[in-house]
């Protein structure tokens, strides 16, 4: 039920400010998709945990390319 609420989030995130805003994804799948397929995969508590660590490397300073959900 959690997951389903955080994954309704991601999915508000790619209808909305997504679409106003630039493109500025470093990975492939972006951010929104990853934690989406994690939360499917995983659940709220560790597909999370994942999807949180993900947004974290999301920085100008961080790796870029194909960054699949473990």
């Amino acid at each position: 039920m959690i997951a389903k609420l955080m994954i309704l989030v991601a999915r508000g995130w790619q209808i909305g400010p997504s679409r106003i805003l630039p493109p500025s994804c470093r990975y492939t799948p972006s951010c929104s998709a990853y934690a989406i397929t994690a939360l499917q995969r995983y659940g709220a508590i560790k597909g999370g945990w994942i999807a949180t660590k993900r947004l974290l490397r999301c920085h100008p300073w961080g790796g870029h390319g194909h960054d699949p959900v473990p």
